[in-house]
């Protein structure tokens, strides 16, 4: 029997990125405000000193921070003739644990969508004609534009003080930066990272081949930044230990050094850690979300009230909770009906290894977001016609790290063990780089996410179950990215280069990319969509759905910038909206 609790104003389901932002906002406007997060708190001081954090094998190859899969995990196929079995250990994605999320542990890789992605099927038809979209591909406009995005855009850059040059400012070009991205209200609140020799190199050479190179957003700092809130970050020292790491310099926005400095000192706001949700419950009319049911570590279960629940936990789990409450009608890939688990999207990636013989590269000074980057090749950047896809992604020469166990790049034909081996990752481990596509991963009908039949997790509720490949569609554009690519990496007149294009089936073994999309997607009537524009769940209004799961497909860009900017948009609706008038903001 759960023990009952008072009832609160706003319930957070999942406390990183997205639940701060709705903590901070929500707070504000004088909510009392609770945060339930299954795992435990996390500190700068306590969780990333610099005495410990950089220990390579501890918490990139053993997982600290992130979800045990001998908890919670998920059942994997690529397409539904097959069984579906449980990922057992952590390899594709990294979904994280505790206090700050995938905020803790990401690069800091941050971008602004395009306009057009916000249209994909729109602009595509347009442009392409209807063709241009098979009816497998289940891609939808997200109901959401980029102008309405924008201000949001520019709180969440000047929150995280992401450092970059704006290249297009209310419509004017402006040189150095990307000149593809949608109109900027202003400039990036701190000047781009100082660049290193590998992706100086690389700028030249795409320079030299007519292309238009530019330094990446990053939220790794450039120098000293105080926030809108008063909270300082200081510089980036370029150690290298970002991606899968905290940052032990207080260098990297995440949770813990933009907002919850703020946010946990205010008497309006509570957070219980290490407290799993496990249902979202319905009135009996299922049109209104009253309570959570969630466990503690000692097993105990409580019911939490509350007029407004808010999921901003990882994609999958958002999903998963939904599902396991009965909220909305699963999707059917075979009849196409439902839209719960729907449009499931990943990234595809693929690189461009390149070898010199006299030039000393040192790729340990590094950080997660430093490096150079083109974007001719992105989103509808360029002109598909009779290319026989839709979508891109951008290439970069990232400078991320030297780490000693996962950097050995070694040329072709060396052997993978041994006394060679070792020779080969010596000489060359000052004198390589790679380059990098990231790709976009267009929706389509056989990819989705249901529960599945048979496995259960430790609390006895069945699994998440991912259906997932990649189409032809994905492998025709990351081809067409990683030779675009190879044609950068031959201007650069190395001694070597050598591509790895992304051949064959997906592969949720080796570790790719944690920028997992879709389920509860948003969009402009619930026939096609879980949320309205807002995020608003179409079916029980007091409840708000964040993240990546919103996404109707994934754009070929990191997808943090996007995530913070509908977290934003979706807060202020509920501020100025929902709170004056409790219900649907946008009618079916």
């Amino acid at each position: 029997m759960a023990t009952k609790l008072p009832t609160v104003d706003a319930l957070l389901v999942g406390f990183g990125w997205t639940g701060a932002i709705l903590g901070q906002e929500l707070t504000d406007a004088g909510l009392n405000v609770l945060a339930l997060e299954r795992g435990g708190w996390r500190d700068t001081a306590t969780d990333f000193a610099t005495s410990f954090i950089q220990d390579e094998l501890r918490f990139y190859y053993r997982h600290e921070l992130f979800q045990e899969p001998a908890r919670e995990t998920l059942s994997f196929r690529n397409s539904t003739i097959e069984v579906a079995l449980p990922m057992r250990q952590l390899g594709s994605f990294l979904p994280a644990s505790g206090v700050g999320g995938a905020g803790i542990h990401w690069n800091g890789q941050n971008w602004r969508f395009l306009p057009s992605d916000f249209l994909t099927r729109s602009h595509n038809t347009e442009r392409y004609g209807a063709a241009a979209i098979p009816d497998t591909m289940t891609v939808q406009d997200w109901g959401v534009t980029y102008d309405d995005l924008e201000p949001y855009y520019d709180r969440w850059e000047h929150l995280c003080g992401i450092s970059g040059k704006a290249g297009n400012i209310k419509g004017q070009i402006q040189p150095g930066g990307n000149p593809f991205e949608g109109p900027r209200s202003r400039d990036f609140p701190n000047p781009p990272m100082e660049m290193t020799y590998g992706p100086t190199l690389f700028a030249q050479a795409a320079r030299d081949i007519g292309l238009k190179p530019f330094p990446a957003p990053s939220a790794n700092m450039s120098r000293a930044y105080t926030n809108p809130l008063g909270v300082q970050l200081g510089p980036c020292t370029y150690c290298g230990f970002c991606e899968k790491f905290g940052c032990g310099n207080y260098s990297k926005a995440s949770p813990q050094t933009t907002i919850l400095p703020v946010l946990l000192r205010k008497k309006n706001f509570t957070l219980k850690t290490e407290c799993e949700v496990i249902k979202i419950n319905l009135d009996s009319d299922k049109k209104r979300a009253v309570s959570v049911t969630y466990i503690d570590t000692q097993g105990e279960e409580y019911e939490q009230p509350a007029e407004l629940i808010i999921l901003s936990a990882f994609v999958l789990h958002n999903v998963h909770l939904l599902l396991l409450s009965g909220i909305g009608t699963p999707y059917d890939p075979n009849t196409g009906r439902g839209t719960l688990g729907k449009n499931y999207a990943y990234q595809i990636v693929s690189s461009v290894d390149v070898f010199y013989d006299d030039k000393i590269l040192n790729p340990f000074i590094g950080a997660g977001a430093l490096g150079m980057v083109v974007d001719e090749f992105n989103g509808d950047n360029f002109d598909h016609t009779n290319l026989g896809f839709i979508g891109g992604g951008y290439i970069a020469c990232w400078n991320t790290n030297g780490r000693p166990i996962e950097t050995h790049l070694v040329p072709d034909g060396t052997p993978k063990w041994g006394a060679t081996w070792k020779k080969a990752v010596v000489e060359n481990y000052l004198k390589s780089m790679s380059l990098a596509t990231h790709g976009s991963v267009m929706s389509h009908r056989g990819n989705y996410l249901d529960l599945d039949p048979t496995y259960r997790d430790f609390l006895g509720r069945p699994l998440m179950r991912m259906t997932f490949d990649f189409t032809e569609n994905e492998h025709k554009m990351s081809d067409f990215l990683t030779g675009k690519t190879t044609e950068i990496a031959r201007a650069l007149k190395a001694r070597e280069i050598r591509s790895n294009p992304r051949k064959g089936h997906y592969d949720i073994t080796p570790y790719q990319t944690t920028h997992n999309t879709g389920g509860a997607i948003m969009g402009s009537n619930p026939q096609e969509s879980v949320l309205n524009r807002y995020l608003q769940h179409w079916d029980v209004s007091n409840l708000f759905v964040m993240g990546s799961s919103a996404f109707p497909q994934n754009a070929g860009y990191n997808p943090t910038g996007t995530v913070a900017a509908l977290a934003l948009w979706s807060a202020n609706a509920i501020k100025t909206q929902y709170l004056k008038t409790p219900g649907p903001l946008v009618q079916p």
